[in-house]
């Protein structure tokens, strides 16, 4: 079976906006959520979220294609030309564009354009509506910028997963260089969905925090007192190669695929089981038959039902409490990126991995019988890191597992 390695990433969030600020303020211990700016939110119950501040889309798009392209796809350009320069691509020949392609992911796509659009049509009528409405909202454009900003000629797909979708196209970017479709993928993730829609929707279901008085606490995975995820936004961006080609070109190489897992809860459309996730784990760790895994990047959103199941999940899928490896969840420093969550996590993982460094679950303070695990709770922890797991779960009860190991 034709090996698959990680020769690049990017990331961007609420705590910076390349992958070395992020994960220096993440080990940090530092909080990207605060009050929402991007919009009035004074009617909303939930007035916090994850930004991305101070970002100017120009620096990696002309003015003019900026109003072509959603922010969700404007942050998944961002992430990618970091990936891309990571990995070193500088002259590929034609062929070799014919056999990089690339597998997207957005949960939601471009909700903002949708929803300032709508308003257009309502109160100026279908004559107002832009021509580039359409394919500035469609989520599977984020993939098609891409290919077009890099000249990539492969396979272009799109996975709209809901929250599993990032990690869906980190798998989808594998299975296909592992079947011989390509030599090498960009998996490239993105989100911004925080707009009123957005908000209120999530609101709607009472999934958000209500913490509004003090945003940088709002999210805490895992501990007692969670009352909801953050909405978070930004993208993470990975280049997949067939090791032989990575190899051949003595490209750096941040770690191998060595499993992964998916399944359905087949249960509810937005309560998620433990069953679902642990299966997803089992086929994870069946396929990568390692001994040991030293660190686990959770789903772990702060909302009480999610993280209750994840760590029972974690306990059955690793045997026993005492077996369970360290875990954290960032989504306390960052927010939820939703689509764009598995993307970024797995950046996150990569970085552990490589600087030897487990991130913390910032905001845990007290203890939930029902979470009794090793959370790595408030401040980083150095370690020595072989294989990371990351976990990522969605609504329609949609779940994805990946495993990463050095080189």
């Amino acid at each position: 079976m034709r090996r698959v390695v990680i020769t690049g990433i990017g990331m961007i969030n609420s705590l910076g906006h390349n992958r070395g600020d992020s994960f220096d303020a993440i080990v940090a211990g530092k909080c990207g959520i605060n009050r929402i700016t991007l919009f009035d939110n004074e009617a909303h119950s939930a007035k916090i979220a994850g930004e991305v501040k101070n970002f100017d889309p120009t620096t990696i798009m002309d003015a003019k294609e900026t109003k072509k392209a959603d922010r969700f796809i404007q942050f998944g350009l961002k992430a990618a030309k970091e990936a891309m320069d990571d990995a070193g691509f500088d002259n590929l020949s034609d062929e070799e564009r014919e056999r990089f392609g690339i597998s997207s992911a957005s949960g939601i796509g471009g909700l903002p354009t949708i929803q300032r659009h709508t308003e257009i049509f309502l109160n100026k009528g279908p004559k107002r509506i832009s021509p580039f409405f359409i394919p500035s909202a469609l989520s599977n454009m984020l993939g098609g910028f891409a290919s077009i900003y890099h000249n990539l000629k492969g396979p272009n797909l799109s996975n709209v997963t809901a929250c599993t979708a990032g990690v869906h196209a980190i798998t989808e970017s594998a299975k296909t260089i592992i079947l011989g479709g390509a030599d090498r993928m960009m998996a490239i993730t993105a989100e911004a969905a925080i707009c009123d829609i957005g908000v209120g929707g999530f609101a709607a279901m009472k999934a958000l925090s209500t913490r509004n008085d003090d945003p940088q606490r709002a999210s805490r995975p895992f501990d007692k007192e969670r009352d909801g995820f953050v909405m978070g936004e930004g993208g993470g961006v990975l280049i997949l190669e067939e090791y032989e080609c990575a190899k051949k070109r003595g490209a750096k190489i941040y770690a191998e695929i060595i499993g992964y897992g998916e399944s359905g809860d087949a249960n509810h459309i937005t309560t998620p089981t433990t069953n679902g996730p642990l299966r997803a784990m089992k086929a994870a760790l069946k396929m990568a038959n390692v001994s040991k895994i030293d660190y686990v990047n959770a789903h772990g959103t702060s909302t009480p039902v999610n993280d209750r199941n994840e760590t029972a999940a974690l306990k059955e899928a690793f045997g026993s409490r005492e077996n369970v490896p360290p875990v954290s969840s960032t989504k306390g420093q960052i927010g939820h990126c939703l689509g764009a969550a598995g993307g970024i996590e797995a950046v996150i993982s990569l970085m552990s991995l490589e600087r030897g460094i487990l991130p913390p679950t910032i905001n845990y303070e007290f203890p939930d019988e029902d979470c009794d695990l090793d959370y790595i709770p408030n401040v980083a922890r150095e370690a020595k890191i072989d294989v990371v797991m990351s976990n990522s779960f969605g609504f329609g009860g949609t779940n994805g597992v990946i495993i990463f190991k050095k080189v």
